[in-house]
């Protein structure tokens, strides 16, 4: 239709030309398109090929994507792409060069081929975490030269080959733990040279061989953790020469048996782990000189198997400098190693776990004057001396959590500097008055997961407790804990009891607490005192409990609320006398998420009434029928509204009024038919949509068009509707670089059926370009056009629309005869009239030829029969140096004659030669020349020679015929030309 329609108006066009241009296509075309009988079919038939080049390159432009804001199987959050458990076997092409985190954690990829991260050159942040890969092609990640940080852990490499890590020169963090690694290439590491942490951790590597390849091209390296691996010896001699920038060596779970030092390459070491729980054989110690590791402040021996002597020269090496030691798991030779340990005067904190410990006696601790930090944690302690701690009067944290205690032990009123008690997992069923009774300096208490009764006094003397954990100890009641006590308390954790009650001023004596947790209790009501005396509490988490009535009218400073799993219900068009939050102007969260279904219910309109300042409110599964317009009017500056999963059915744009600051919307799972509604809605500054599990078909242009900030849209399983009414919006997603349309490659067709299960992505658009009854009568109304004007050019220009047919021809072919090179055949085509043939025959011809010598063309005798007399005219004209006019009355008369002098013109005027030499045999007035405009447009601006003037004088005529014929094409002989025929 577009190539008929172009036709149409390049003929329109031609016929508005002037007869001078339609010969120039004349006489150039035929001059280069009809070389044989078959050039002329060949023309015509390639008449529409620019034409269906121009429809495909339109087509193309209009409809060819451009890689739009989405991905096949990942999706984008903040410069990251997260691609994260999506059953992937190769790594996606599609991720956009501006990433820097890319998450490809959990999936099914077992090869990392070259090439695959070509474009990621900013690129910080690699997670190949838990896939299958089991080889590494050289170069693979050689692309990545921004890269910070590569996770390959828990994978199957077995062999790390040459230039597996060319181009990481910018790497600080390399994990390759648990995988199968067994032998490492000498070159594998040589371009890691920034890397300061390798964790190599269960693997299978057996040799320090391994160890000395990597670290002998990683001189800043300062973390090494091997874990976990199959080192039977560490020999310092069998690294190098050089000292070594490593601050921590974690050698832990190595069936080491040797471990010698005998020159200082780790100057700089101050964290060591060694140690195997599971070995057999004991390991021997030998370090020459307690200089070379006189930096360590911190060692890890848990389950280290060797004699009492090896333990306390390994201890002896690190006398002067160790401040932490963890000595888990060792069972034997404890009382030994206590006093060892302690005797190190810069000790400061001591981990002894799972010692198996039933008792703490009097004199089991005693030697640890120093110890600021002591946990015994994971033992079956169930007794301590009242004075296991005496001796440990700078003690300021103890953790027995994971025993066997079923009261709070006496021994600790002997520390009175203590700051921090974990009392956790333990058997304690009571707490005493004086349990705590010179714990003034305590701040942080753990006693969770117990099964504690409380007392009003219990708390009494914890002047300074900041953070109390009592969350998962059965309590029914508070007793009156916290009336009078812990003024300083901010953190109070009583989740996971047995509370179905708040009495009046329970919390008044907790004037400073920020966070309170009462979720998974059996809380039924609160009334307006419950919370009385919590003047500066901010947080406040009340979800799973078994709340039907609420009010917060005392928390004049909470800004969170959670309030989710109650049993808050209320009926249709309901309207609340007493308001729930009438005075909580600072609060910005609140939720009433439901998990299980409650039966139907409804949010009175005056709920919200009172939270002028909520930026975030969350409804989800709350079964919620109906929602009145003026619900959101008491929250202008919401920003974050989630009411999914309930039986809305329908949103209008008045629910939205209210809340033009909102950025966030979740309306997924509520039944929604339509979003037209966010047309009117004017949500400009929205972001964030997501409308999953909703019954709409079919997202329009002006929805999207109306939230102008969008950046993240999530619609899945929606069940989209494949046809022309969702082209705009897959264009859209296609095109899109603003918004991330989460998910998209996936979103897939459900009408109508023929369509059914198919990827709404791979719907081709090209039907839905035109209006199928536009381009119906465009192309109606170009044929009737074409066949009207074609009929008027037939009858009254017939001539032209040839000389235009060839005019088309020419600027398709675009070629002229004027850059054929050919050499000419003749010095002259003469041009006549047959009525003036006995003139040419009886004095041109005997005198140019016979006497002169010139050689000419003549019609009846040099035309190639059979040929068309058009293109003998032009082989003439084009074939001859020069053209020679004879002019009469009867010459001008003629069609053929016209044509000659007018195609003799086009070439005097197009190529800029000197080529036409005009010879009146006949007087003509000027009048008679008045219709032939281009002879007369020719004698004013080209001499001529007269034959009836030259009567008198015939030598001088030929002579000047001569010399016109004798004149070459150089543009500068055109004067000396016009001169000579001049008359």
């Amino acid at each position: 239709m577009i190539c008929f329609c172009l036709i149409c108006f390049i003929f329109f066009f031609l016929f508005t030309l002037q007869d001078n241009l339609l010969l120039n296509v004349l006489t150039t075309t035929a001059k280069m398109g009809f070389e044989d009988n078959k050039s002329k079919q060949k023309g015509v038939l390639n008449c529409s090929d620019p034409c269906i080049t121009f429809l495909l390159l339109y087509i193309t432009c209009v409809s060819a994507p451009v890689g739009g804001f989405f991905l096949e199987s990942c999706h984008l959050s903040h410069n990251a792409a997260i691609c994260s458990d999506r059953h992937l076997k190769l790594v996606p092409k599609d991720i956009p060069p501006t990433v820097i985190s890319f998450d490809l954690s959990k999936n099914q990829i077992s090869r990392i081929q070259a090439g695959t991260f070509t474009n990621l050159l900013v690129l910080k942040d690699l997670n190949l975490h838990q896939n299958q890969i089991l080889k590494i092609d050289n170069g693979s990640f050689s692309n990545l030269i921004s890269l910070q940080k590569l996770t390959l852990n828990n994978n199957r490499l077995v062999k790390l080959g040459q230039g597996t890590f060319d181009g990481l020169s910018n790497l600080l963090e390399l994990r390759l733990n648990t995988n199968n690694i067994a032998a490492v290439s000498s070159t594998a590491f040589q371009s890691l040279i920034r890397l300061k942490l390798l964790d190599i951790s269960q693997n299978h590597l057996g040799t320090m061989k391994n160890l000395y390849m990597m670290l002998q091209h990683m001189p800043q390296l300062q973390q090494f953790t091997v874990r976990r691996n199959k080192l039977k010896h560490f020999y310092s001699w069998e690294f190098t020469n050089h000292s070594l920038d490593l601050q921590v060596l974690d050698l832990s779970n190595n069936p080491i048996r040797d471990f010698r030092i005998t020159n200082n390459i780790f100057p700089n070491l101050t964290c060591l782990s060694i140690g195997d729980p599971f070995s057999v054989i004991k390991m021997e110690w030998d370090v020459k000189n307690k200089t070379f590791l006189r930096q360590v402040s911190s060692i890890d021996i848990s389950g280290l198997h060797t004699t009492l002597q090896v333990m306390e020269e390994l201890l002896e090496t690190v006398n002067t400098s160790l401040t932490s030691l963890a000595a888990n798991g060792i069972k034997h030779n404890r009382t030994k190693l206590i006093n060892l340990a302690c005797s190190i005067p810069t000790l400061s904190q001591f981990q002894f776990r799972r010692g198996n410990l039933r008792i703490i006696t009097s004199d089991f601790l005693k030697p640890c004057v120093h110890v600021t930090e002591l946990d015994l944690s994971e033992n079956h302690i169930k007794t301590i001396n009242e004075n296991a701690f005496k001796s440990m009067e700078k003690l300021t944290v103890l953790r027995l959590s994971q025993n066997k205690l079923s009261v709070v032990p006496s021994a600790i009123q002997t520390l009175q500097n203590l700051s921090e008690l974990d009392l956790s997992n333990n058997l304690i069923g009571t707490v005493n008055c004086h349990d705590f009774s010179n714990q003034t300096k305590l701040k942080e208490l753990n006693l969770k997961n117990n099964s504690i009764t409380l007392k009003d006094c219990v708390f009494k003397d914890l002047v300074r407790l900041q953070v109390l954990r009592l969350q998962s100890n059965q309590i029914t009641d508070l007793k009156g804990a916290f009336k009078s006590s812990l003024s300083n308390l901010k953190r109070l954790h009583l989740n996971g009891n047995k509370l179905k009650a708040i009495r009046n001023g329970e919390f008044n004596g907790l004037k400073s607490l920020l966070n309170l947790s009462l979720h998974q209790n059996q809380i039924e009501t609160l009334d307006k005192y419950s919370f009385v005396g919590l003047i500066k509490l901010t947080d406040i988490q009340l979800q799973s409990n078994a709340l039907k009535k609420i009010t917060f009218n005392l928390l004049a400073n909470l800004r969170r609320l959670d309030l989710s799993d109650n049993r808050i219900q209320y009926p249709e068009n309901a309207t609340l006398t007493e308001l729930p939050f009438s005075n909580l102007s600072c609060l910005e969260e609140l939720s009433i998420n439901a998990q299980h279904h409650r039966g139907k219910s409804t949010l009175p309109s005056n709920f919200l009434q009172g939270l002028k300042n909520l930026l975030r409110f969350s409804a989800r599964n709350c079964q919620l029928i109906y929602l009145d317009k003026d619900t959101f009017t008491y929250t202008p500056k919401l920003e974050r509204l989630d009411i999914s999963s309930n039986d809305l059915q329908t949103l209008s744009p008045e629910h939205f009024a209210p809340i033009r600051n909102l950025k966030s919307l979740y309306i997924s799972r509520i039944a929604l038919q339509s979003l037209d509604f966010l047309r009117d809605a004017k949500l400009t500054k929205l972001k964030f949509l997501q409308g999953r599990h909703n019954q709409y078909s079919v997202i329009t242009e002006d929805v999207i068009k109306s939230l102008p900030s969008l950046m993240y849209l999530d619609l899945k399983y929606i069940s989209f509707y494949c046809a022309c009414d969702n082209a705009w919006f897959i264009n859209w997603t296609r095109n899109s670089k603003q918004t991330l349309v989460n998910g998209a490659y996936n979103y897939s067709c459900n009408y109508p059926d023929n369509f059914k299960g198919k990827k709404l992505l791979d719907l081709d658009l090209k039907p839905c370009l035109y209006d199928v009854n536009f381009i119906s009568f465009v192309s109606t109304s170009c044929i009737v056009c074409f066949v009207m004007v074609g009929s008027f050019a037939y009858h009254l220009m017939r001539l032209q629309l040839y000389c235009a047919y060839y005019l088309l021809l020419s600027w398709l072919f675009d070629s002229k005869y004027k850059n054929n090179q050919a050499p000419h055949q003749y010095d002259a085509f003469i041009s006549y009239n047959y009525h003036d043939e006995p003139w040419v025959m009886g004095e041109l011809l005997p005198k140019l030829e016979g006497e002169q010598g010139w050689r000419l063309c003549l019609h009846h005798r040099d035309f190639q029969p059979g040929r068309s007399i058009l293109d003998n005219i032009t082989d003439a004209i084009y074939g001859s140096r020069k053209t020679i006019c004879v002019i009469s009355r009867r010459y001008l008369e003629s069609e053929w004659c016209s044509t000659e002098i007018q195609a003799a013109s086009y070439r005097l005027f197009d190529q800029k030669k000197d080529v036409l030499i005009l010879v009146f045999l006949e007087d003509i007035p000027t009048y008679m020349l008045s219709p032939f405009h281009r002879m007369r447009k020719l004698l004013k601006r080209q001499t001529y020679l007269s034959w009836p003037r030259a009567a008198g004088q015939p030598g001088v005529f030929w002579e000047k015929l001569r010399k016109a014929l004798q004149t070459g094409n150089d543009p500068s002989e055109e004067n000396v030309l016009l001169t000579l025929t001049g008359t």
